[in-house]
């Protein structure tokens, strides 16, 4: 049995590295970023490190920066070094906040998942794997540094920040300010599955969601059919059904690449809770009379409150897996030209087609049938 599974991931390995790009209009260059891991994965195995220049690497401290701040420990430079060099005298690490001892212990997987990226075009994969979801006349051109570390939050495998850098020193900003950067945890990554195989796959679907987002960004701003959709389609719903379509194809493309099409048993019992939720809160941003305060927290649990509870992404991701294998490939790229109420209409289509999908409540479905 470990053997056909070993096979089937081989074979899908294969594939991905035969896709190559179509469109000499779409420009999606990643720009990696190896040293910090190279050199984490060197303290590992004892070699002998500088501790300090290891932890000013770009890719440390943004890894740092963003640990410390899930965990609520306002993390730095100086406390990064610290550990590091706990761990490089074998010093036991007290809340050890970047798991680096687990690191550690998983060397020999991490460095494996490493090679493999710098040697397998991993940037050209996941350009390929991001560009079969865009129209065949899309326009793209955008360049995402990637930094790939080996240390981290437990909870995260690879983020995306936008950063401003001053010399070495970084500075967070919001949507719309300086430059989207991606990290990739490989300490995260060795947890995707026993083979290398699988593991370089599900780090594929990974980077490719983030990688969607910035590649989706990008065509709007050429995109006559969405800036109006930006310049006319404005409040709390409209932020939500673009919210959804973009975090639900991009979830739907890394399951697409970790699940190779295959669903859970519960899957429709899930998708019947998350549309539950999905219509509960949009008939509260329908509200005339919900406050600022409470929308904002809505869209905010839409995608940030935990994976399953992300009502707003996973109700998207269910949407866009229905339309690509119930009506093609195409009618789901069409929703990318079209915008979000391309995508809600289309499924509230198959709703009435197919009576075992959860519904879109009347409201939702009055809302989009009207633009």
């Amino acid at each position: 049995m470990k053997h056909i599974i070993f096979l089937t991931y081989l074979i899908f390995f294969l594939t991905t590295s035969a896709v190559s790009q179509l469109n000499t209009n779409f420009n999606v260059n990643l720009r990696l970023d190896f040293e910090s891991a190279v050199q984490t994965v060197g303290l590992f195995e004892d070699h002998p490190t500088n501790t300090d220049v290891l932890a000013r690497t770009r890719g440390n401290i943004v890894a740092a920066s963003t640990a410390g701040l899930i965990a609520d420990r306002g993390s730095v430079t100086a406390l990064l070094r610290d550990y590091l060099d706990s761990l490089k005298y074998h010093q036991r690490i007290h809340d050890d906040v970047y798991h680096l001892e687990e690191g550690r212990k998983n060397v020999a997987g991490i460095k494996e998942l490493l090679h493999a990226m710098q040697v397998e075009n991993f940037s050209s994969r996941v350009s390929a794997t991001v560009e079969q979801i865009f129209p065949q006349d899309a326009r793209v051109n955008v360049t995402i540094p990637v930094y790939v570390v080996a240390l981290g939050h437990e909870n995260v495998d690879a983020f995306v920040r936008r950063i401003v850098w001053h010399d070495d020193i970084p500075r967070f900003v919001g949507e719309g300010e300086g430059e989207l950067t991606i990290v990739v945890n490989l300490a995260h990554a060795v947890d995707y599955g026993p083979a290398l195989q699988e593991r370089f796959v599900s780090l594929l679907g990974v980077v490719a969601h983030e990688v969607f987002h910035a590649a989706f960004g990008s065509y709007k701003e050429t995109s006559p059919a969405w800036r109006s959709f930006y310049a006319y389609h404005k409040g709390y719903m409209n932020d939500l059904l673009d919210l959804a379509q973009n975090e639900g194809i991009a979830y739907y493309l890394s399951f697409e690449q970790r699940a190779h099409g295959r669903v859970p048993a519960d899957w429709f019992e899930q998708a019947r809770d998350i549309f539950a939720a999905f219509n509960k809160n949009s008939a509260q941003l329908l509200s005339p009379g919900v406050s600022p305060r409470t929308a904002s927290r809505i869209l905010r649990d839409a995608n940030l409150s935990g994976y399953r509870e992300n009502y707003g992404s996973m109700a998207g991701m269910f949407i866009a897996r229905e339309i690509d294998q119930r009506m093609g490939r195409a009618a789901l790229i069409e929703t990318i030209a079209n915008g979000p109420y391309d995508f809600f209409q289309k499924y509230a289509k198959l709703t009435r087609e197919e009576s075992g999908l959860p519904p879109l409540a009347p409201d939702v479905e009055t809302f989009v049938a009207a633009r």
